[in-house]
């Protein structure tokens, strides 16, 4: 690591932690401000509300109004946004180095003087429905929410980060407020900036104004880990196509396995050279639509095989799959299919160095995860390590040990598939 790019940390009295990456080739400055928190922290009665919450900080503060804070992102240009997962909770901008100050400060206003004014969660609350059957109309979307509620099945991992109408109807401030101030403690606040930006500068403007945040003695909301259920749920619907998901347990982001489950997954459907695209849309145009992902967190992980076909080749798409994973399980993999899935896998993670945002991401997330930065060259040592043994082997885990789930959408009956067409033995 150069001297420009060596990272940074300072840990506040209360816990909050500023992390920074100065880069000195870039123009621009990456900021975000993260909670420790997702969909995973929430309980029944309540789901969806960390994204709601996300939704409602741009909603008005004691210093802005809702129109204000759009007026005055976009005045500075750039880019900004925010996101809930599962695990972690951001707000984030991009911004050329001399308008940091300012987004700073719009920023961390977001954060911490937002004023959940109940006219505004009764308009929000609609809009946040509405976004709900967006994804529910979008069956390449929805057909994803399906397999994470059959594997995670009665934990709040299997839940959609969006939450359901139900609960969503069911907001108000009491609950609001009662779920930030449970959840948004300092210990689990990060500020992460990457970019044209000193540490000195960062911390002089976030160290006064985060100092403010009161600690709070309680950790009766630790989290749960899920287990994984093996099983296949179809839900009818009138399209043209079936959507198929298949998920198989992988290793979390915490397991020695995931660097071999990425050159896997590289493998099987990762990129347009992979198995099941040259086999399933080249050579058969089975499906337009067909890959793989590795959907991991820090405590559990899926892999993700999708495809939509027709209903007619349906099966026949299965069958395909079954036999390009317990090709891979039985060793088939040559040497040069092996380092260019490593090759392609270094790549994306240098590319992506490049980019001040994945820079920020990356530093918040290794925090978050190990506690320290994790440098791009240390990960491309363990995947240059990846042996064909390594991948074979952790293909026999996840396809070969019976944890394997499938979620179909579409003008199917129940039954119309055979569950033995995803048993990888």
């Amino acid at each position: 690591m150069t001297a420009e790019n060596r990272c940074r940390k300072t840990v506040l009295p209360n816990g909050v932690r500023i992390l920074s990456e100065r880069v000195n080739h870039m123009r621009s400055v990456s900021l975000g401000i993260w909670a420790d928190v997702g969909s995973r922290d929430e309980f029944d009665s309540d789901r969806g509300i960390a994204h709601f919450i996300e939704h409602m900080l741009f909603k008005g503060t004691r210093n802005r109004s809702s129109a204000q804070i759009a007026v005055e992102l976009d005045s500075i240009g750039g880019f900004h946004n925010a996101f809930t997962g599962k695990e972690t909770t951001c707000f984030h901008g991009r911004v050329l180095g001399k308008h940091y100050p300012q987004l700073a400060d719009i920023l961390s206003d977001l954060f911490l003087n937002s004023i959940f004014e109940p006219r505004d969660i009764e308009l929000e609350r609609q809009v946040v429905i509405q976004e709900i059957g967006m994804v529910q109309d979008t069956p390449e979307e929805y057909v994803h929410e399906l397999l994470n509620g059959l594997v995670w099945r009665g934990h709040a991992m299997g839940s959609p980060i969006l939450g359901e109408q139900d609960t969503v109807s069911g907001f108000n401030r009491d609950i609001i407020m009662s779920f930030r101030q449970r959840r948004y403690r300092p210990e689990k606040i990060i500020v992460a900036s990457a970019g044209r930006l000193d540490h000195e500068a960062l911390l002089a403007f976030f160290e006064p104004v985060f100092s403010s945040v009161k600690p709070l003695n309680s950790d009766s909301d630790a989290r749960t880990s899920p287990g994984f259920t093996g099983a296949y749920a179809h839900t009818e619907r009138d399209l043209e196509q079936v959507q198929i998901c298949i998920g198989s347990r992988a290793p979390s982001l915490q397991d020695e396995n995931r660097f071999a489950c990425g050159v896997l997954n590289t493998l099987l459907g990762g990129n347009m050279s992979s198995r099941l695209f040259q086999e399933i849309r080249e050579k058969r145009a089975l499906a337009y639509s067909i890959y793989s992902f590795i959907n991991t967190f820090s405590d559990s992980g899926v892999l993700v095989i999708y495809a939509a076909t027709d209903p007619e080749r349906a099966e026949e798409t299965l069958e395909v799959i079954r036999k390009e994973c317990m090709e891979i399980i039985r060793g088939g993999i040559s040497a040069s299919e092996l380092e260019a899935a490593k090759e392609h896998l270094t790549a994306s993670l240098y590319l992506s160095s490049e980019s001040a945002d994945s820079r920020m991401i990356r530093l918040a997330k290794n925090e978050i995860l190990y506690g320290r930065d994790v440098s791009y060259e240390e990960l491309v040592t363990r995947l240059e390590s990846v042996t064909l043994d390594d991948v074979v082997g952790v293909a026999a885990h996840i396809f070969g040990n019976g944890n394997t789930a499938l979620a179909t959408l579409g003008p199917l009956k129940e039954g119309d598939l055979d569950m033995n067409l995803i048993r990888f033995s």
